[in-house]
């Protein structure tokens, strides 16, 4: 199926629950990010000492920005009382904010250069997309991922979020043949968590590759990776109880903040950001033949890559 209008001459498919998706560079956009992502390929100049988190949607992007957030400004006058705490009063998505969203949609062409240092940015866009930006300065990147049956089933909830009463929860058997197919905003989970892994291998120095199954099983050794990673590692042991408990995922779904109102780039609900955040709800959804053709899938791609999810 071919586009029209603007992007006639891209690939166009109706996506998962039925978003019009354009294709570029084999990865899969909505039309105003995929405007962006060619402004920040060509446009964007890094730092030195920019910090940009990086995922696919749905693998814990809310959670990470709470905690570079907290870690990046704890250093520097952070206030441990909790009326104090920037988080009760500032969603994750507004304390650091995704560049192809949030930056570059409602302007092609911001300006960036009055931001102080160190510059925090999220983006959803595949590492090949980034590359060019970023691959002659020092900048790091931290990469979160998942695995993909409940990165899946997170997904279609997000996305339900928008539809109608009338419409209903859209059909999660073609939400699963879309995710399966690649056909899902910025494209294949596979192709997307590869690219960050392979380049992660190469410049283990530049790219820290976090698995959320991980942050949740043993927060404080993940938290400690990512706190030395970035230059800002642990003094006490304090300090990191407090930041556990500060962004764990339990305190964030209960914060007023993250329970009303809405994102204002995308319209959607901020309590559609932080659901559940639980391992395994998949279960609640999969059936036994699903489960098996996601496994062949997720086996078949991540062959002889040492990477497992």
């Amino acid at each position: 199926m071919e586009a029209v209008g603007n992007f006639n001459a891209l690939p166009f498919e109706g996506g998962i629950t039925d978003l019009d998706l354009y294709q570029w560079e084999g990865f899969w956009y909505l039309p105003p990010h995929l405007e962006a992502a060619k402004t920040i390929k060509s446009h964007f100049e890094a730092r030195d000492d920019d910090v940009i988190l990086a995922s696919h949607v749905k693998t814990g992007t809310h959670w990470l920005k709470a905690l570079c957030f907290c870690i990046m400004q704890r250093q520097t006058g952070a206030n441990d009382v909790e009326e104090e705490d920037p988080l009760v009063k500032i969603t994750p998505a507004l304390c650091i904010r995704t560049l192809e969203v949030q930056v570059y949609t409602p302007n092609h062409s911001p300006n960036l250069s009055g931001m102080s240092s160190p510059r925090l940015f999220h983006t959803h866009l595949p590492c090949s997309a980034l590359l060019d930006s970023i691959k002659n300065c020092k900048c790091k990147i931290v990469y979160i991922t998942r695995n993909p049956k409940d990165t899946l089933v997170s997904m279609w909830h997000f996305l339900n979020t928008r539809r109608t009463p009338e419409q209903g929860p859209y059909p999660f058997e073609r939400a699963f043949e879309g995710f399966c197919n690649g056909v899902c905003p910025y494209g294949s989970f596979f192709d997307h968590v590869l690219e960050y892994w392979m380049e992660s291998s190469k410049m283990a120095h530049k790219i820290l590759f976090l698995k959320y199954e991980d942050l949740r099983s043993d927060p404080k050794r993940q938290l400690k990776r990512l706190a030395s990673f970035l230059g800002k590692p642990f003094v006490e042991e304090e300090e990191i109880d407090k930041l556990v408990w500060r962004c764990s995922l339990e305190r964030l779904k209960n914060l007023e903040v993250n329970k009303n109102g809405v994102e204002p780039s995308t319209g959607f609900p901020n309590s559609a950001f932080l659901r559940l955040g639980v391992v395994g709800d998949w279960k609640n959804n999969f059936t036994s033949e699903m489960k098996e053709c996601l496994d062949q899938i997720t086996l078949m791609k991540f062959q002889g890559s040492g990477l497992e999810l």
